[in-house]
């Protein structure tokens, strides 16, 4: 039974994608001139991306604390990993930003094909040029006022416990003065596990968003300290159940 469902949700995502991508170039060709951020375009890929959790009774989604998110001006949002499916689950925020996001999830068909025409930033893991590029697209993406959305992990837990964090999203904000928004997903990975792509039924999900951390916190503490900070942050939040 779950592989058929299963079969007929990736089914759907394929179908709609294909109908929906040519839309995107659409909307991109018109707004190009006068939307340097891509921020009609990335409205539309959020509209996209939450037809698969809003269509599924299977990922009732929940957004705890949403008054907490950041939005007056660029912030570096971070969140823990659990699964394929925070992609789409983030996309529910329906604020700005740009998805740091491996380089091979650029080359999907169609996906990554309007990956590449929001103007997200591809990493290739290990390739110092790769990461000197990401750094780069990152700074002119904050300075010219779009977030931007980092997994610390790097990758996704395949055991549901928090992994250690990298300091890149944290150099980032240090280097360009902006707050941090600490973010916790729950239920993805109950929903759909690191390893396969079968649905594995009902699973509740909740984004909680946490308080942001103000530009003055970030500047004061070293890169590894506020990692360290809010590392611990999402560990205690996890521990418990999501507050409104």
């Amino acid at each position: 039974m779950l592989w058929a469902l299963s079969l007929a949700f990736w089914g759907f995502v394929a179908l709609s994608s294909l109908v929906l991508f040519p839309v995107a170039v659409l909307v991109f060709c018109v707004t190009a001139p006068f939307d340097r951020r891509r921020a009609l375009l990335h409205r539309f890929t959020c509209c996209w991306a939450s037809l698969y959790t809003f269509l599924n009774p299977a990922w009732p989604v929940k957004i705890y604390g949403r008054e907490r998110l950041h939005e007056s001006s660029p912030t570096v949002i971070v969140a823990n990993h659990l699964s394929l499916l925070d992609i789409l689950v983030m996309f529910r925020l329906q604020s700005h930003f740009k998805w740091v996001s491996k380089q091979e999830n650029f080359n999907i068909p169609v996906i990554g094909w309007n990956m590449k025409l929001c103007g997200y930033i591809p990493l290739r893991r290990g390739t110092m040029a790769s990461i000197a590029s990401m750094l780069r697209l990152c700074n002119e993406a904050l300075t010219g006022g779009s977030s931007i959305v980092m997994f610390p992990e790097g990758t996704r837990s395949s055991t549901g416990r928090l992994r250690s964090f990298k300091p890149g999203a944290f150099d980032i904000a240090k280097l360009n003065g902006v707050p941090i928004q600490p973010i916790v997903l729950r239920g993805t990975g109950d929903a759909l596990p690191k390893s396969g792509f079968v649905l594995q039924g009902r699973h509740p999900i909740s984004i909680e968003i946490l308080d942001p951390i103000p530009p003055s916190e970030v500047e004061k503490y070293e890169a590894e300290e506020m990692m360290a900070r809010v590392r611990d942050s999402i560990a205690e939040h996890l521990a418990g159940p999501p507050k409104g």
